[in-house]
């Protein structure tokens, strides 16, 4: 596909739009799939699928970014920090997938408390973020930026509050190894899910960079 060698600011924030709305939709995704467990009308197989059809449409909106920033004779903003923000929202689908396919992985039946906690504050965060990203295409809503990149902060410090309190009770009591090995398997699940967060936190401050550099 050819790339026009000026392209003007608006493409270049609405392909970082069109990401965000995957980030979001898949972020959606596992949040349905995470609260569902164990509801008969609930398929986690389809969403699933659907948290995988997000990401892989996300590799593709990356791959045609990156080429775009490559083939361009000019760029809105820095090259380098473009590019890093691309990345940055793509750990983000790539977090949201682990989260999904961690269902299979781990076996997981139901859901726990923490774990419908935490995928809810990911789905927020993802929607901040994707708010920031389209803020930061107008000029005029610069002023927006800025307090939604620190909500993104403060619901990375929910979430690891959540992560700790879900740990510490997953080992509070010693039972049997079966009982040992699904604290194992929480364990590893609540991580996923907590990097879903800092991997929106880490993508906000490279917005936030932008935001200085552009002042």
């Amino acid at each position: 596909m050819s790339v026009d060698v000026a392209p003007n600011r608006a493409l270049f924030f609405r392909m970082l739009a069109a990401h965000t709305d995957r980030v979001v939709a898949g972020a959606n995704a596992t949040l349905r799939l995470i609260t569902g467990l164990g509801d008969g009308d609930v398929r986690p197989d389809a969403l699933i699928d659907e948290v995988n059809r997000n990401e892989a449409s996300g590799d593709a909106l990356r791959d045609e970014f990156i080429r775009m920033l490559l083939e361009s004779f000019t760029t809105p903003i820095s090259r380098e920090k473009l590019h890093t923000l691309i990345l940055d929202l793509d750990r983000v689908l790539d977090t949201l997938q682990s989260v999904a396919n961690g269902i299979r992985t781990y076996h997981i039946e139901r859901a726990t408390p923490e774990a419908r906690t935490m995928a809810a504050l990911g789905a927020d965060a993802c929607l901040k973020l994707s708010r920031a990203v389209a803020a930061l295409a107008e000029r005029k809503r610069a002023a927006e930026v800025e307090p939604l990149c620190r909500e993104v902060d403060a619901i990375e410090l929910r979430s690891s509050e959540v992560l700790r309190e879900a740990v510490t009770r997953l080992f509070a009591v010693e039972g049997s190894d079966a009982d040992a090995w699904h604290a194992m398997k929480l364990r590893g699940f609540y991580f996923a899910q907590e990097a879903v967060v800092d991997n929106c936190r880490r993508a906000a401050r490279t917005i936030e960079e932008i935001l200085i550099e552009t002042a």
